[in-house]
């Protein structure tokens, strides 16, 4: 009986020993008072479950193992072939000396000179126009006394106050058309007679006030001295 048992495999070891205990069991429980069949089907159950545990342990996870403790050896590792040896680089061929000198570069010639472009005549300045000379001053038709009628009320003439009004007086300047008349040349000799107030005449527009007011006209700076706001 062992010998046949040694010489089985190890799955159906498993299994015979688990139906041999399920069988002893069936038995045993039998002869203690259970029913043949209530036996049977306690022995099958551990028959199974036995046999079943039995070759997870010793035949699946352990399958090197033998029932009888025998251990099988594990072949012996094949011995890896040594790797061929690479082939030496050949060596690299001599350099033939060179057969020659490289021919020197020649010289770079010098380059020739720049001659200095002729310096070209100053252009002339021309000289600025000479300022206008300011036209000669020239004495206005002037009067000894005023006309009949009376002297105009030359106050009315905006800048002309009353000290203005008699210094025109003793120049001989009594009425609007005289004022109105006069030429810049002639407005120029009356600003450097005015001592104390040159330059009124021009700077005021006197010309322009006396040609409306000889002609009838009036402006707002003669109404207002002709209502006394002014003076």
């Amino acid at each position: 009986m062992i010998d046949k048992l040694t010489s089985m495999t190890c799955q159906p070891r498993c299994w015979l020993i688990g139906a041999v205990l399920g069988a002893v069991l069936t038995v045993v429980l039998w002869f203690s008072g259970w029913t043949f069949f209530g036996g049977l089907f306690a022995g099958i159950i551990l028959a199974v479950a036995l046999g079943y545990l039995l070759n997870e342990i010793l035949c699946n996870d352990h399958p090197d193992l033998a029932i009888g403790g025998r251990r099988q050896t594990a072949p012996a590792p094949v011995a890896a072939a040594p790797r061929p040896s690479p082939a030496p680089e050949p060596a690299p061929a001599p350099v033939p000396p060179a057969t020659a000198k490289a021919e020197a570069a020649p010289a770079p010639t010098p380059a020739a000179k720049a001659e200095p472009a002729p310096a070209k005549p100053a252009e002339k300045v021309a000289s600025p126009a000479p300022a206008a000379e300011p036209a000669a001053a020239t004495k206005p038709a002037l009067l000894p006394v005023a006309r009949e009628g009376g002297a105009d009320d030359l106050k009315k003439i905006k800048g002309v106050g009353p000290k203005l009004e008699a210094l025109l007086h003793q120049l001989g300047v009594f009425h609007f058309d005289q004022i109105a008349a006069w030429t810049d040349a002639e407005i120029a000799w009356i600003d450097d007679h005015l001592e104390g107030f040159r330059g009124r005449a021009r700077r005021d527009g006197w010309v322009d006030q006396a040609r409306i007011l000889a002609h009838g006209g009036t402006t707002d700076f003669a109404d207002r001295v002709k209502k006394g706001g002014v003076y």
